[in-house]
């Protein structure tokens, strides 16, 4: 009688770094595109808005501002729900509310009226689209986390490149407000039957795992998760103050040395450009150094090319110190998050990592204000490069100063060498 042949165990299609897992990565990518037209829409209308509620510059840009709020603290909410729910039921809900957003803005009858929808729907929902879908797609990679984490993240750049051509050509064909509101029906009809794709959740073992390979990291580092994530608070705020004064005075700048908003414009699409290709690039390095190492690099970068602001303004030259600023930059921030998930526990990465992100968005709102109020006292840039090369240096030594508390060298896929 032949033996009896035992059958075999099918693979489990859920698990991290499988085909499903970068199915799922293609479909954060594109969730996180969409959503992103909360955190750029506001900025291409903001001349018809002036426009249309007779408001001067300042008042114009009220929705941009309290928008950026709005996105810091839903990127601490959403991201605690996110932990809880699963990313579904959060990505269902930031649907509706961020296409309930942009209807109600495009009919609101007053800048007050557009300026609180832009705070309380459409910055706080917007905000599921970066440190939340980071968060979730942290849980499906080991090997390969690093790049799956700032592909998510490259969704605001290519947000950025996308949304504001197709308002711009709304605009004279529509109008504003029914812009807005076909941003929001659209809004509404993708993302929340996407949502429902997104249902499937890591599994108890895929988390103990991780909770395994993250307590034994931290051991390493030898620091508690809160002091953990007070430093990157600190770090992620410093080093966006520091990177927000190219990025929101690039153009004015320009302006003032005689060579036209135009050119700096031109150098800010440069750097948004770049930045996409350095956030991928940051990814693939972080995989193989760990996001510390990644970290640091990039913050010395950035703070070079601060250095070479203050040192070179001819227009070629700006022109090549905006590439070098856009080259590392962009793979900053979402280093934070694979440095989260390295070292924090996995069942919080939805919070710790809204909590971070939320400081590099604070970060960039203080930065882009105080850099105005050095022009203005001083007459110049300089002294707010300058103070962004010095906002640089505490990066800079947050960053080193956790690469040094690493006595070993970690998997930094998350798993330990007997895993």
């Amino acid at each position: 009688m032949p033996a009896a042949q035992s059958t075999p165990i099918p693979a489990d299609r859920y698990v991290p770094d499988s085909r499903y897992a970068y199915t799922r990565l293609a479909l954060s990518l594109l969730i996180a595109t969409i959503l992103g037209a909360g955190m750029w829409a506001v900025i291409v209308v903001l001349p018809s808005v002036q426009a249309e509620f007779g408001v001067d510059r300042a008042g114009a840009s009220l929705p941009y501002t309290v928008m950026m709020f709005g996105v810091a603290f839903g990127t601490i909410v959403l991201g605690r729900m996110m932990d809880r729910t699963g990313i579904a039921v959060l990505l269902g809900v930031a649907g509706v509310g961020l296409g309930g957003g942009f209807v109600i803005a495009g009919l609101a009858p007053n800048l007050v009226v557009f300026s609180t929808i832009h705070a309380l729907l459409i910055g706080v929902f917007a905000g599921a689209g970066f440190a939340p879908m980071i968060a979730d797609i942290s849980h499906w990679f080991v090997k390969r986390r690093g790049l799956a984490v700032v592909i998510v993240a490259s969704g605001n750049y290519i947000a950025g490149t996308i949304w504001p051509l197709v308002i711009k050509f709304g605009i004279p064909a529509i109008g504003w407000r029914y812009t807005y509101v076909g941003i929001g029906l659209f809004i509404a009809v993708t993302v929340t039957p996407l949502a429902l794709f997104m249902r499937q959740r890591p599994s108890a073992r895929m988390m103990a795992d991780a909770e395994a390979a993250t307590k034994a990291a931290r051991a390493d580092v030898g620091m508690s998760s809160r002091f953990l994530v007070l430093l990157l608070i600190a770090a992620g705020f410093s080093c966006c103050v520091a990177m927000s004064m190219p990025q929101v005075h690039i153009v004015a700048y320009c302006g003032d040395l005689g060579y036209g908003v135009a050119r700096g414009a031109e150098m800010l699409s440069l750097m948004l450009a770049l930045g996409i290709f350095s956030r991928i690039g940051s990814g693939i390095v972080a995989d193989r150094i760990g996001g510390a190492a990644t970290l640091l690099i990039g913050s010395f970068m950035q703070g070079l090319a601060l250095v070479l602001y203050t040192l070179f303004d001819g227009l070629t030259s700006l022109y090549i110190v905006s590439g070098i600023f856009g080259l590392f930059q962009g793979g900053i921030v979402p280093m934070y998050a694979v440095i989260c998930r390295e070292l924090l526990p996995p069942r919080e990465a939805g919070a710790k990592i809204g909590l971070v992100v939320s400081a590099t968005i604070l970060g960039m709102a203080f930065g882009g204000y105080v850099s105005g109020v050095i022009y203005d006292y001083t007459g110049s840039y300089r002294i707010a490069f300058l103070n962004g090369v010095a906002w640089n240096l505490l990066n800079l030594t947050a960053a080193g100063w956790l690469l040094l508390r690493r006595r070993k060298t970690p998997d930094v896929g998350g798993l330990t060498a007997t895993a």
